[in-house]
């Protein structure tokens, strides 16, 4: 997995900027520790840090082919699944290849194929390719937006990068936010609108989108999006399809010359993947390990609730003496917990999930010292029906996001100005314009029609939200974590599973339950869903409510600008509990909340944030 940059100007020659694609590449070290490489021209300048998983010396980047006496020029983030099949292909089409590598075959297959080729492309990925023939740049993003790709469109200069920080390291692009910027920070953070980059002038390439650059202009399309369709299978043919089709994408995503580990809570979804794993690895006579990650004394603290309704650490070991696999078990530290809110600021660039980030960023640091690549079980939630808005009515047809229901209450932790945002207008807004892209088959009846609409919801927002989430924090620590369940072919056919197969036996994900059976534990099988764990402790708390009083005691605070002081105070003095709703999703209550704004306050401090 690596990080790319890039500069593009067709109507001047940048050819001598090489200081500045430099200084943007260098901010991707973390992405790519192992090597770089520049490409330059007099119109486009490229950037690339490589973090090696296959072929280390056939994938150097950037990579050029030459045909036909023009040069094509690939920069590329990401894996391809398969690999040789399309390797297989273009040899009988008559091509070769000088290595093993990934970046060969996707480069080759433009070669092939053109802009199709992003049609054969079963992935991960961000790339982009100069093509001196037709005198264009491609920016290519996977169909599930698993690898991200911002850019800025400066006059005639399309800058682009794998973050943020790349962008900002550009001369052209300050770090620059409006009213709109913090209207949708707090009507919809930490989840972002597809596209946005938050920042004034910073935009993302959406999930499965393709921009084309020349001298004539910029073209963008979806190359891929979601259709529906009718499933006509029986029961034991859709359990059947399910199964081939999880097991094929992980045994897939298995692929490396690094060590590679899976991440285990004892969960279903990531159970899946462990077995699945183990088992292929037991054929090569090879243990697997896997990691699971808890908090110091949390089962002192932990209440259950529907959202989290069992603790994790129990089955994640009952789980790891099934399938034979090495275990290791990270207990994090509250304390750096707490300090670490600024680590994964950095690495989002954004203001993100509090502790759910800064965790997830302690646990990929202690992986990467012995592993390169991990498998984990985000996405099956959204795919498959796991969250408590599939199944309970009351959250099932609320007339927003379901993971933000409580937008209006918002308003009370931000100052009388920005009280007056349109905050719940711009909710409003993109829920329903969200709603007009979700495709239907004609004769749907009413519970379908829902169903279909929160499946499209959670696999636009939520789903990307949790992606960038688990990109930045691995990456942010040089590991590459591979997400099986965002298989686009298992996407395709789990958004078509009639409802009743989905939810099989009255149960969240209920074919995915069954399709498992014989190669899970029953009570793997049949527990209850529980999302990623979080601290219960009130250390923490006391952490975060320090934190927080040092901000309002600092009147250089930049965050004392946006919030209402006394709000605030009375959300410290009451440990978050003045603030009863969850701010986001299932996780973000109490003290993640009053996390949140610290790292809202961190991000305006070190990005030196200017509001205008």
């Amino acid at each position: 997995m690596c990080g790319i940059a890039g500069w593009i100007d067709f109507k001047h020659n940048i050819s001598s900027q090489t200081d500045i694609i430099e200084k943007m590449t260098n901010t991707l070290k973390l992405r790519g520790p192992d090597s770089y490489g520049y490409a330059n021209s007099p119109h486009v300048l490229f950037g690339h840090r490589r973090l090696v998983v296959v072929d280390p010396s056939g994938g150097k980047q950037p990579m050029i082919k030459t045909l036909n006496g023009f040069k094509y020029t690939l920069i590329y983030n990401g894996e391809l699944y398969n690999t040789e099949d399309i390797r297989k292909e273009l040899k009988e089409k008559g091509f070769s290849f000088d290595s093993y590598s990934d970046t060969e075959v996707l480069l080759t297959s433009y070669l092939c194929w053109g802009i199709n080729c992003v049609n054969k492309l079963n992935g991960i990925f961000a790339f982009s390719l100069y093509d001196e023939k037709e005198n264009r740049v491609l920016l290519v993003r996977d169909q599930l937006g698993v690898k991200p790709l911002f850019y800025s469109i400066k006059g005639s200069s399309l800058i682009f990068g794998s973050e943020i920080k790349t962008l900002l390291a550009h001369p052209y692009i300050e770090p620059i936010i409006d009213r709109d910027s913090i209207t949708e920070i707090f009507a919809l953070g930490p989840a972002v609108k597809p596209g946005s980059g938050v920042f004034k002038d910073i935009q993302e390439l959406p999930p499965a989108h393709l921009m084309v650059v020349s001298a004539e202009g910029i073209t963008t399309h979806e190359y891929w999006k979601l259709v529906a369709s009718e499933n006509t299978e029986t029961l034991e043919q859709a359990t059947e399809h399910l199964r081939f089709l999880l097991v094929d994408a992980i045994e897939r995503q298995l692929v490396g010359d690094v060590p590679l580990c899976t991440l285990l809570s004892g969960g279903l979804d990531s159970s899946a993947i462990s077995a699945i794993a183990a088992n292929c690895y037991k054929k090569k006579n090879k243990i697997l390990t896997t990691y699971s990650l808890d908090y110091e004394d949390n089962d002192k603290y932990f209440e259950s609730s529907i959202f989290q309704p069992t603790s994790d650490n129990y089955w994640a070991l009952e789980m790891s003496k099934f399938i034979q696999s090495h275990h290791k078990s990270y207990i994090i530290n509250h304390e750096e917990l707490a300090l670490t809110l600024k680590d994964a600021v950095r690495a989002r660039d954004l203001p993100g999930m509090a502790d759910i980030d800064s965790s997830l960023f302690l646990f990929s640091r202690e992986i990467r010292k012995d592993f390169i690549i991990a498998l984990s079980g985000e996405c099956a939630d959204e795919l498959f029906g796991g969250y408590p808005w599939y199944t309970r009515p009351e959250l099932m047809n609320l007339t927003t996001f379901p993971w933000s229901n409580f937008v209006e209450s918002r308003k009370a932790i931000l100052s009388p100005e920005f009280q007056k945002l349109p905050i719940c207008e711009v909710v409003n807004e993109n829920y329903l314009a969200s709603l007009k892209e979700v495709p239907h088959l004609p004769g749907e009846n009413a519970e379908t029609h829902r169903m279909r609409e929160l499946f499209y919801l959670n696999l636009k927002w939520f789903m990307v939200n949790l992606l960038n989430r688990k990109d930045r924090m691995s990456m942010a620590n040089s590991l590459e974590v591979r997400v099986p369940f965002a298989d686009y072919r298992l996407v395709e056919y789990g958004f078509n599973l009639p409802n009743a197969f989905k939810f099989f036996e009255g149960r969240e994900k209920g074919l995915l339950r069954k399709c498992l059976s014989g190669l899970l534990p029953e009570e793997i099988i049949y527990r209850k869903k529980s999302p990623y764990p979080k601290t219960h402790n009130p250390i923490y708390t006391d952490l975060v409510c320090k934190m927080m009083q040092s901000i309002l005691e600092d009147s250089q605070s930049p965050l004392l600008n946006i919030i209402d002081k006394n709000f605030v105070k009375e959300l410290i003095t009451t440990k978050g509990t003045a603030y009863k709703n969850p701010w986001f999703g299932q996780l973000m209550t109490g003290p993640q909340l009053i996390a949140y704004l610290v790292q809202f306050n961190i991000w305006l401090e070190d990005y030196k944030v200017q509001m205008i």
